[in-house]
């Protein structure tokens, strides 16, 4: 066998837990995530990055650290064969002619090249594709998909319901003041995880909207405003997700959401126009049971389901 015969089989480094690093090959992004072997889709022939989005080959995706130990593993392979080919060269002779002169040829094989070592990274979000089942860590919170590519917005925003209905568990456990502040602490988180739950949606979405600009502008803190913004920028009327009861009381937990951010939960004037609580008396604290925020986790499920599957399959 010669130099040009070499075959070498190098296995890549997991972490302690069996996620092997991907890094986009993109040099304006360059991001870098985990997979774990053995989930998600069979022969796949592609990644997608999860930041970017992008596609290529996966044998595009390694990172530079895995770049460097293939390359020192196959630097040893090359000299350990040039060393045997070069041990079969090896000779020598005996003394002769008037000088008693003799030659030989051996091969005294050098220092091995160090094998470049490396750890995988901690990583802060861990996700289950519920379309293909791959397992994959990302930095920040929201990421596509490295094997199907279908977005994790979704799944983020009904991890975080999961953590609200642990806090309303909590709630029904301690001393009331403690329980009340758990009860107002999960409504506010019900709101804000919609709210980041929208605006991821229609950032990754927004070349699919009429004006893209705007589409990494929206927000979904008011249900109102959103709706009209879902509507103009991508045709989508938000309301048909859910029943008009359901429309209605998801409207009233906003407003009284938004008491409790910019008044110290305080009804006012403007709660009693818009929210179409019966229980609201102007100048005294809202009150928010534990069922309603319940209930608002159901139909932000419904609106976040409708409006997923609306927008990705514009």
């Amino acid at each position: 066998m010669g130099l040009d015969d070499i075959k070498l089989k190098v296995s890549l480094i997991t972490d302690e837990n069996g996620y092997l690093g991907r890094e986009c090959p993109i040099e304006e992004c360059k991001g870098y995530f985990k997979v774990l072997v053995g989930t998600g889709l069979e022969g796949v022939g592609y990644s997608y990055c999860p930041y970017c989005g992008h596609k290529g080959d996966h044998n595009t995706f390694y990172t530079q650290d895995q770049m460097e130990y293939i390359r020192s593993a196959a630097l040893n392979a090359i000299s350990d064969e040039l060393g045997k080919q070069l041990k079969k060269m090896e000779f020598s002779t005996r003394p002769s002619g008037p000088f008693g002169i003799s030659i030989s040829l051996k091969h005294e094989h050098g220092r091995r090249i160090p094998i470049h070592r490396y750890k995988e990274k901690a990583l802060e979000t861990y996700v289950e594709c519920p379309n293909c089942g791959l397992k994959y860590a990302v930095y920040g919170v929201f990421g596509f998909c490295p094997d199907c590519g279908q977005h994790n917005s979704l799944e983020i925003f009904r991890k975080s319901l999961e953590l609200i209905e642990k806090m309303l568990e909590m709630a029904a456990s301690v001393e009331p003041d403690l329980a009340a502040k758990l009860v107002e602490d999960a409504l506010e988180n019900c709101v804000s995880e919609f709210d980041g739950f929208g605006r991821e949606l229609c950032h990754r979405y927004a070349q699919k909207s009429s004006d893209p600009v705007k589409a990494e502008r929206i927000s979904f803190q008011n249900l109102e405003v959103a709706k009209q913004g879902l509507a103009t920028l991508y045709g989508i009327d938000m309301e048909e997700g859910v029943s008009e009861g359901e429309w209605k009381d998801a409207i009233r937990w906003f407003q009284k959401r938004h008491l409790l951010s910019h008044s110290m939960g305080v009804v006012d004037e403007e709660h009693i126009r818009k929210a179409n609580d019966n229980s609201a008396i102007l100048g005294r604290k809202v009150i928010i049971e534990a069922e309603e925020v319940r209930q608002l986790m159901g139909g932000l499920g419904k609106l976040a389901d409708f409006t997923y599957r609306k927008i990705t399959h514009l």
